[in-house]
């Protein structure tokens, strides 16, 4: 600012009211001080302005760098925070970098709030870290600590999968787990209730796994490794989430199984790469945008009212039919 006052041959006040837009300066003396500040490569560090008065109006989103329906959350926080006045800055997981430290890295760039995606992470430190920020969870409920969450019905959209699948005429439907990543309890529990509520106690399956292509390809090469032996294929996967179902599927599909004439694959989130495969993925859809906002709104609220009550936003999935479901094989219902 000393710099820009000196060759605009003005005060260093002078430039300040400019850049804070204030009265106080003639229209030709702040065209002057503008074009000089221009010139010479001069911004205005809000940042530091901010802070200043105590506030950095940043909200922390913390992500795993592989998720993409992370990636598909973070465009739709964005545009949210900024039309409420707010930066954004990211900080990922990965491996050998611990959601801690994703966290901690944020706190230290003073974000006035957290916005934690598909963490895995306790109840008691999320708990704890509410008490240093503000803190929204998204895609997990997290009973017991004090932060907002918003996530979808799990078990209204497992339904909607497991009945569609079985009106197809499925019966063979295995369910491949998606450890501790977020929703997958809830997922796991609502594959379970529907395979009793349809009678299909005997066809039950759960395959351990996890939110990866690494787990799909790892169940398609167990499965095809179980039919080698005698055992056949099960005519439909419901996969913990769209990565999960692509491995599967590349898996499968490179041992010359065709899908869905062969079997049927069910993805969950309808993350964007569901839509640029050579055959559609059938998935239950997440409306990431509408997710984003909540999270963005019960952040920016409760920086303004802290002593409000934890709240959680439950919204409605929806199933998507596209090209990797049909009916089982003839003579397999």
């Amino acid at each position: 600012m000393a710099d820009v006052a000196e060759k605009a041959g003005v005060s260093r006040a002078l430039v300040s009211i400019v850049f804070r837009n204030q009265p106080g300066a003639g229209e030709e003396t702040r065209e002057r001080i503008l074009r000089v500040a221009d010139e010479i490569g001069y911004r205005p560090d809000s940042a530091a302005r901010l802070l200043a008065r105590g506030r950095s109006r940043t909200l922390g989103v913390m992500f795993t760098v592989h998720q993409i329906f992370h990636t598909d959350l973070i465009e739709g926080i964005y545009p949210e925070a900024e039309r409420l006045g707010y930066d954004v800055l990211l900080s990922a997981t990965a491996q050998g970098r611990s959601e801690a430290k994703a966290v901690e890295a944020l706190l230290s760039h003073r974000c006035e709030a957290l916005i934690v995606l598909g963490s895995d992470a306790e109840a008691d430190y999320l708990d704890e870290l509410a008490g240093r920020a503000v803190t929204v969870s998204v895609g997990r409920r997290v009973p017991g600590a004090r932060v907002d969450s918003v996530h979808s019905a799990e078990g209204k959209g497992v339904r909607q999968a497991m009945d569609h699948l079985v009106e197809l005429g499925h019966r063979r439907i295995v369910h491949i787990d998606g450890g501790r990543g977020p929703g997958s309890a809830e997922r796991r529990r609502s594959y379970r209730a529907a395979m009793r509520r349809h009678g299909l106690d005997a066809e039950l399956r759960v395959i351990p796994g996890r939110h990866t292509e690494e787990s799909g390809i790892e169940t398609g090469r167990l499965l095809l490794a179980e039919r080698d032996r005698g055992q056949p294929l099960p005519t439909a996967i419901l996969a913990g989430n769209d990565r999960c179902a692509m491995g599967v599927m590349m898996a499968l599909a490179r041992a010359g199984v065709e899908i869905p004439r062969d079997l049927s694959v069910v993805g969950y989130d309808d993350s964007h790469l569901s839509h640029l495969m050579p055959i559609g993925l059938t998935t239950v859809r997440q409306d990431s945008v509408l997710m984003a906002e909540h999270a963005v709104r019960f952040a920016v609220e409760r920086l303004e009212k802290p002593e409000m009550e934890p709240r959680e936003a439950v919204l409605d999935p929806k199933l998507v039919v596209r090209g990797t479901s049909g009916p089982p094989p003839s003579g397999a219902a």
